[in-house]
């Protein structure tokens, strides 16, 4: 089993933070080197100085679209491609979205399943949402998905491992992971990666000192513990 990855996000309630740059050292010193932000919460100039000091660093930057009609989607992946961000999460349009990321390089993990309003939810059975990923990840141009599994009213371990047993892609679970026994699910049901955002910057995982550096040590460290769990 590979690692997974842990994606920082530099997020509150699905809204880029003001402070993001301010945090970014916090962030680098901790050893963090997936880092993303939304597409909403700051300027366009403020978003292209922070996806540069992220990529500067050597982390990879993620883009996470939040909006939910066709035409603000267009606008953020546009806004995406222009900062030049490594990979492109979320949205639900991807017959809109393929063109338009066609040869930039980014990787698309667009999300599976109905999602509505904002802060996301992911809507319908397990049933459904399994062959919506699979629907998305037989597409060229989709590199992954990105599986709101703890926005979702069913069963949260059985659906990343459901929908992570069903495509050949990698998968990302994303939103509301603020807790030990999250991330475990996540590294169990074999996902690529998962994103913590609110829950680091508002301190809710065990670390012995305050601080964001300290929260995301204790993420790292949790997640360490879960992949020797499912080595051993």
């Amino acid at each position: 089993m590979s690692a997974t990855d842990f994606i920082f996000m530099l997020t509150r309630n699905d809204r880029t933070i003001p402070d993001a740059r301010e945090q970014l050292p916090a962030v680098l010193s901790a050893g963090v080197r997936h880092i993303g932000f939304k597409d909403i919460g700051l300027p366009l100039a403020a978003l292209a100085d922070l996806n540069r000091e992220i990529q500067r660093a050597g982390a990879k930057s993620y883009l996470e679209v939040v909006s939910l009609d066709r035409e603000s989607e267009i606008a953020s992946v546009r806004a995406a491609l222009t900062l030049g961000v490594d990979y492109l999460l979320g949205g639900t349009h991807v017959d809109d979205v393929l063109p338009l990321i066609e040869g930039s390089g980014v990787r698309y993990y667009p999300f599976p399943g109905r999602i509505t309003g904002h802060p996301s939810i992911l809507e319908g059975s397990m049933m459904e949402i399994v062959a919506s990923a699979r629907d998305l990840a037989s597409r060229e141009g989709v590199h992954g998905l990105d599986l709101l599994a703890y926005r979702a009213d069913v069963d949260v371990a059985d659906l990343i491992q459901a929908v992570c047993s069903a495509v050949a892609k990698p998968v990302i679970v994303a939103g509301s992971i603020d807790r030990a026994e999250r991330i475990h699910a996540a590294v169990s049901g074999q996902a690529a990666g998962f994103t913590v955002g609110t829950a680091a910057l508002d301190g809710r995982f065990p670390a012995a000192t305050a601080g964001l550096t300290h929260q995301l040590l204790a993420i790292g460290a949790i997640k360490k513990q879960a992949e020797r769990l499912i080595e051993g």
